[in-house]
């Protein structure tokens, strides 16, 4: 699987814009782990043939940022989600830094939690691959801005090319505005965080039904 190998060190090398953080770089040793993470959390689902992928708008500083792999906290890294074998310290999965008590982030949770109730197999990815956040506080959160979301587009198409999905799933208005400006059909859910959660899910059901009812012929541009 050289393949995702070569992505993550693609991700790795991109240069950011201020206020982002790329969990993936060489400037800390730590991200070694995050890169590792990546890489195989790609194999691992790719061997599954996901037909959806799920695409949010960026990592956040307890999530992703942590972990290196889109939708995870630390602790659905090492111990998964019940009905889930996908991550896990048995699988290869590490933290970044040793600790006792693993981070958790709600995103990650419901969306991890109704994947596996509704048996949604899907690849995760973000339309800015890296952490926007506010100036001087690298824990927090921040809309990712139009010129990082075009940064964030190369590596979006790569993932495409790569996998075969069926469908292509916007988890929020970021995500569905670069899906839309790449001339990606897509279908949209509401995002989970700032109570969405409701929402996401009843959009979650409704992209499940569509698929079993309807059937999908593959990624189309608009």
């Amino acid at each position: 699987m050289n393949k995702f190998k070569e992505f993550v060190e693609e991700l790795a090398a991109m240069e950011v814009t201020p206020n982002v953080c790329n969990q993936y770089s060489y400037d800390h040793d730590e991200n070694a782990a995050r890169r590792e993470n990546l890489a195989l959390y790609l194999e691992r689902i790719y061997k599954l043939q996901p037909k959806i992928m799920l695409i949010g708008e960026a990592p956040g500083y307890r999530g992703c940022r942590l972990t290196g792999v889109p939708f995870t906290s630390e602790h659905i890294l090492m111990n998964n989600i019940r009905g889930l074998d996908l991550f896990g310290k048995n699988n290869g999965f590490r933290l970044a830094a040793e600790k006792e008590k693993l981070i958790k982030e709600t995103t990650a949770t419901i969306v991890w939690e109704t994947l596996v109730k509704y048996d949604l197999l899907v690849v995760s990815w973000n339309a800015f691959p890296f952490h926007p956040h506010k100036k001087d506080n690298e824990l927090s959160n921040r809309t990712p801005l139009k010129k990082e979301l075009l940064l964030g587009e190369k590596p979006l198409l790569k993932l495409l090319d790569i996998f075969s999905v069926k469908m292509v799933v916007a988890m929020g208005n970021k995500a569905a505005e670069s899906l839309s400006r790449l001339g990606i059909k897509h279908e949209k859910v509401r995002h989970p965080a700032q109570g969405g959660k409701n929402d996401f899910i009843q959009g979650m059901i409704h992209i499940k039904n569509k698929i079993e009812t309807e059937g999908c012929h593959g990624v189309q541009h608009m």
